[in-house]
């Protein structure tokens, strides 16, 4: 089982001090013993510990940086929710395929922000903007949040923040099962918690350093029975030998475990596997021994967003996930919404 996580080094801006949580979380990491280092900014830390690249990597991915919030205007996150709202940024799985690994570029650590206040006070601005309609906010566009809140307790506060809310709603997923600090938060079903699954050959070979399948499913189950609304995210969809009959296996284990009451409003979100050059750039310097596929003559290249393209499986693969994927949820979970492929 993973443990949850504990950073080997932290770095703390000076402004974060002036935070209640800036001062909790350092006499926190004080008592575990942990290295503190002082930075200016997150943008100054240099020399990690390692001999080379891959040791440095890997120190950075168990590294916190304590600091503040800086940029309050939302980035927008479709197709899950209307904005991204910005608790922590970087994540400490090891997931080959991770589109963190381009967007974090040399600066894989981890980010916790302390100006919490600030960032609630932003999102109220935003659901004003929208009021009456519901604004959600997506909590996990550049994090997996689940990962450190055992630490921080900055999602806690923030699923009791949008629990109070009368036109906001709060969403996110993880890959990680330590959820058992959130099962008493005072969400009022305005917070729909989605775990990420995939079948037993991507999480083996692709998504070290995160829980397995059916810790996340036991998870789930928790959340379920603390009246969390529940969804899932079936991603990446990767195409390999005998995936079909993988993915069918993850769908019963799921359909099994799951009490009854929880899948009447269950969703799921289905995206396949995609990657763009940087990206396979960056994956084969950090994952050299990598199984995954970046073949680019064996997908189709699609136009993205600030004009980086990015390689999907080809149409009619496209169509056999779809028809596929949503063949069993639909026999399997009758009562869910699948609420896009992409």
């Amino acid at each position: 089982m993973v443990k949850p996580f504990v950073p080997q080094l932290i770095y703390v801006e000076p402004k974060a001090l002036e935070y209640p949580l800036g001062k909790e979380l350092i006499t926190k990491f004080e008592d575990m013993g942990i290295e503190i280092r002082q930075t200016t900014s997150h943008n100054q830390i240099r020399n990690l510990p390692g001999d080379n690249h891959f040791q440095r990597y890997r120190v950075a991915k168990s590294t916190l940086v304590v600091g503040l919030r800086k940029t309050l205007k939302f980035d927008t996150s479709k197709p899950s929710a209307e904005y991204a709202i910005p608790f922590a940024t970087g994540c400490m799985g090891h997931c080959h395929y991770c589109y963190l690994q381009t967007t974090m570029g040399s600066k894989p650590y981890i980010r916790t922000y302390v100006n919490v206040e600030d960032i609630f006070e932003a999102a109220e601005e935003y659901m004003s903007e929208r009021a009456p309609e519901i604004t959600r906010f997506e909590a996990s566009c550049t994090s997996d949040i689940v990962g450190i809140d055992h630490l921080t307790h900055t999602l806690k506060r923030a699923i009791e923040f949008f629990g109070q809310s009368e036109y906001g709603q709060l969403r996110f997923v993880t890959k990680f099962a330590h959820v058992d600090h959130l099962l008493d938060a005072k969400h009022n079903g305005r917070t729909r918690f989605r775990f990420s699954i995939n079948d037993d050959y991507i999480i083996k070979y692709f998504e070290p350093g995160t829980s397995r399948l059916h810790e996340r499913i036991e998870a789930a189950v928790k959340v379920a029975e603390a009246g969390y609304p529940l969804g899932f995210i079936v991603a990446p969809i990767y195409l390999h030998e005998g995936w079909k009959s993988g993915y069918h296996e993850m769908f019963e284990k799921l359909e099994a475990m799951l009490p009854e009451k929880a899948k009447k409003g269950m969703t799921f979100e289905l995206i396949q596997h995609r990657f763009t050059k940087p990206a396979k750039r960056v994956i084969e310097k950090n994952y050299p021994m990598t199984k995954l596929e970046l073949d680019e003559a064996k997908r189709k290249y699609k136009w993205g967003r600030y004009g980086i393209g990015k390689y999907v499986y080809k149409d009619e693969e496209q169509a056999d996930i779809k028809a596929t994927l949503g063949g069993y949820i639909e026999k399997l979970f009758p009562h869910a919404k699948i609420e896009y492929f992409t």
